[in-house]
């Protein structure tokens, strides 16, 4: 069983290395503090490691001020959590083999020598809300904290299609322990710093829409006029995913003037998972993005076509369906 050889990879390390992808969201965050004061609170030493830091929105969590952008000591067990290849750690395990992957995206390479990887999973942070007490050890309050943090963040506050009754319990048990879901909630998902609301208006006046798909981007110019330190997109896609009706939302964020992050939304029972592995991106049916190489325009030319023959096959697949459906009549 998995479990079983996490828990013994673990028992024999000492000194244990985790980390997770890069411009981590409230998941990455939330599952790397949780599990890592969880080892912490039973003895072993952990080192905790996010290459782009943690943002603003999420330092109220306790641990968060022991995150490093890089290891600075050798690990005997390196763990990547909430990351679905080993490129998106952003090259902090520089060269270290992965002993152990928990995550929840569908699109994981099980890269590691364990994988535990469970798509039907809210959020990595609710995989080890679970299995933090079958390993043996304990969820405190701290970590109670981190994990329903995860959870939130990641079902954008239980709206997600993903969401279950599963992740409902997960989150009543660590409410349980402590776990202060208003305040939590209000943290991750409602509380924005001036700066963000002042980078979302630069994508707001140059968003556009065509056919079910709407798009819209943010320049690294952007980005400085509206002095936000981060290079995520403050978490504006989900803003834009709350559009109705659409089928697609498109995000384009430059990261530097040949890089262009490109993250998607769609409605459910649509799946842009495909299109993101396809360029070497990943994530879930319903949310998923990819680091594409190339200028703002031609990044966006290349993905909105790909998005655009996506919809397009599937106004495809209705029609013959429809007409399948009359001939048998």
């Amino acid at each position: 069983m998995i479990q079983d050889q996490i828990r013994q990879s673990i028992h024999h390390a000492n000194h244990i290395g985790i980390t997770a992808h890069i411009r981590p969201d409230g998941d990455a965050i939330g599952a790397v503090i949780g599990f890592g004061l969880a080892l912490q609170n039973a003895g072993k030493q952990v080192q905790m490691v996010l290459r782009d830091g943690v943002s603003q929105t999420f330092r109220h969590l306790q641990g968060f001020e022991t995150i490093k952008h890089k290891f600075e000591e050798e690990c005997d067990l390196y763990i990547v959590l909430d990351c679905s290849d080993l490129l998106r750690t952003g090259g902090v395990l520089d060269g270290h083999p992965v002993n152990i992957s928990i995550d929840h995206h569908i699109t994981n390479e099980n890269f590691a020598e364990i994988n535990l990887v469970i798509p039907e999973a809210v959020a990595t942070s609710a995989i080890l809300a679970r299995l933090i007490p079958q390993l043996g050890y304990k969820i405190d309050l701290p970590v109670a904290n981190a994990l329903l943090t995860g959870i939130l963040s990641d079902s954008i506050g239980f709206r997600t299609s993903n969401t279950n009754s599963e992740a409902l319990r997960i989150s009543a048990d660590l409410m349980d322990i402590g776990a202060n879901i208003n305040h939590l909630y209000n943290k991750a998902l409602i509380s924005r710093p001036f700066e963000a609301a002042k980078y979302w208006g630069y994508a707001l006046e140059k968003l556009e829409q065509s056919n079910g798909l709407v798009w819209t981007s943010l320049t690294l110019e952007d980005r400085k006029n509206a002095g936000y330190p981060g290079n995520d997109d403050a978490d504006l896609i989900n803003i834009l995913s709350s559009i109705a009706p659409l089928d697609i939302v498109v995000l384009f964020v430059e990261q530097k003037p040949d890089l262009v992050k490109v993250s998607w939304r769609a409605r459910p029972g649509l799946d842009i998972s495909k299109i993101a592995h396809s360029l070497g991106g990943g994530g879930h049916p319903a949310a998923a993005g990819v680091e594409c190489s190339g200028t703002m325009l031609q990044v966006q030319e290349k993905i909105l076509k790909l998005t655009n023959e996506y919809l397009g096959s599937l106004e495809e697949v209705a029609i013959e369906s429809s007409q399948g459906t009359q001939n048998g009549g």
